[in-house]
């Protein structure tokens, strides 16, 4: 639907509905004044139908109105707020119906009370202003929780895989390499060129770029061929599913819509799924679990089994843990390490629950007693002395202080390709439970470290904590303001 005739259909709605409720006419009165069905005035209300000029004449009589004032686009003050966002490009940014809602109930809901969703969407607005968040910060935060309403599975990308396997059974043979993929990128009707990027200095830390016009993939001389491999993968996804809405370059550059977004993460999805197959992998991770004794060669092993970098393992896992093996409770975690003191945290995922180790926009200090910064802080230590060093594993079984939860980490860390003064890990956390101890034998592994740990230093209460970063002036804060409301209720005699 052109977006001009969405917006007349419900600002037309919303202007009868504030007319009519101002003039205190119920449905059962409009339909007896003007001999149009409830079911019809309903529609236009809700913004569904937009009715002919007869009609719009029928109901101005009716309303005591001019038809000019009915049809105008001009509304009362209190309703400003719902037009400006209907006027605004959020609907046509943000498809609602990818989380089951549409355009036309959103804003039945929001006009019932204008006035208070108003000072709502005002104090949202200021806190993003206050906290610098951007409308690409909204998008990606959406993207999360649709990843979490899907409990990060899609069958039907890895239906598409498999059809793409009996397409080209050659894919079949893992690990790829670059020659298969370009190859079958050149069926598809896609070249590919690793010259021209490299040509522009400002580019050098684009990964990828695709010419829709010449059909011609661009591809950074730089990366690794897990990395290669991952990003033409990407582009056959792009291409077999017929993907229009897009980003171009990788890592997206510029504004895009959240279609354009969400597009991208279901083409990286596919590019996983295509170089780490299911079924392999629920062998691999079986065979992970019969494990006595934790041993960090078996994980970096998949490394090179499948020709894949940490971050991609470290997804494909939270894709097929809750699915096959019903393990829901988890966390993924993404750091960046500018330094071995400075991190931050670049993405995470939680599923079935917002878990105890958690982004915070506040540039608190995150707990060092995490492996996340702890791999980070480990592998600039052991590149000091051998450079050539790639990976670094770590695991350990990390308890919230003030809570009964535990968490089994597993965590890689690994230079940042596109910044060698940077490290960066990726950790999948598991919710320590019945089902985790009866499935994974190793859990029992004495040699594994369990530390109590906590969110940040500002808010940790751990006094004889030999690695916090600084003092704990957020938890001093809260007891004091709870100490001055147990002063107050005393004096008040109220009871506690």
């Amino acid at each position: 639907m052109p977006k001009e005739i969405f917006e007349f259909k419900l600002i037309f709605g919303l202007k009868l509905k504030e007319i009519r409720n101002e003039k205190g006419i119920s449905y059962q009165e409009l339909r007896e004044k003007t001999g149009l069905s409830l079911s019809y005035l309903s529609e236009i209300e809700n913004g569904k139908k937009y009715p002919k000029g007869d009609k719009i004449m029928i109901l101005a009589k009716a309303l005591g109105v001019s038809y000019d004032e009915l049809v105008s686009l001009k509304v009362p003050r209190k309703l400003e707020p719902i037009v400006n966002l209907i006027q605004s490009d959020f609907f046509k940014a943000f498809p609602l119906e990818q989380f089951g809602l549409n355009p036309q109930k959103l804003v039945e809901i929001i006009s019932y009370d204008p006035e208070k969703i108003n000072a709502f969407v005002n104090t949202v607005l200021q806190v993003s202003r206050n906290f610098e968040l951007k409308q690409e910060s909204f998008y990606y935060a959406a993207l999360r929780s649709y990843q979490e309403l899907h409990q990060n599975y899609f069958a039907d990308l890895e239906e598409a895989v498999e059809e793409l396997h009996l397409e080209f059974p050659e894919l079949k043979e893992i690990p790829f390499n670059e020659k298969l993929l370009t190859g079958i990128l050149l069926e598809i009707g896609v070249r590919t060129g690793m010259d021209e990027l490299q040509k522009y200095p400002s580019l050098r830390n684009v990964r990828s770029l695709y010419d829709e016009k010449q059909r011609l993939l661009h591809i950074n001389r730089g990366l690794n061929s897990g990395q290669m491999n991952f990003l033409l993968g990407r582009e056959i996804a792009f291409q077999w599913t017929k993907v229009k809405n897009r980003p171009m370059s990788t890592p997206p550059y510029g504004d895009h819509t959240f279609e354009e977004i969400l597009n991208n993460y279901r083409a990286s999805y596919f590019s996983a799924a295509l170089m780490m197959p299911q079924e392999e992998v629920v062998r691999d991770i079986r065979a992970v679990g019969d494990m006595k004794v934790w041993d960090p060669k078996v994980l970096l092993g998949f490394l090179d089994k499948y020709d894949v970098t940490p971050e991609m393992i470290m997804q494909r896992l939270t894709n097929i843990l809750p699915a096959v093996f019903g393990y829901e409770n988890l966390f993924f975690l993404r750091f960046v390490g500018k330094g071995p003191d400075y991190f931050t945290l670049t993405k995470e995922l939680h599923l079935t629950r917002l878990h105890n180790p958690h982004g915070n926009e506040l540039n608190e200090h995150y707990c060092r007693r995490w492996i996340s910064l702890d791999v980070i802080r480990d592998l600039y230590k052991a590149r000091e002395s051998d450079p050539d060093i790639k990976y670094l594993a770590g695991i350990q079984r990390s308890f919230y202080h003030g809570t009964t939860n535990e968490y089994l980490c597993l965590s890689i860390a690994f230079p940042n390709v596109s910044n060698p003064e940077e490290a960066v890990s990726v950790t999948i956390g598991f919710l320590v439970d019945g089902a985790l101890e009866r499935r994974i034998k190793f859990l029992r592994d004495p040699n594994i470290v369990r530390r109590e740990v906590n969110t940040t230093c500002e808010r940790c209460p751990i006094m004889d904590c030999k690695e916090r970063a600084v003092e704990p002036y957020v938890h001093a804060a809260k007891t004091e303001e709870h100490l001055i409301q147990e002063d107050i209720s005393t004096l008040l005699g109220i009871e506690k």
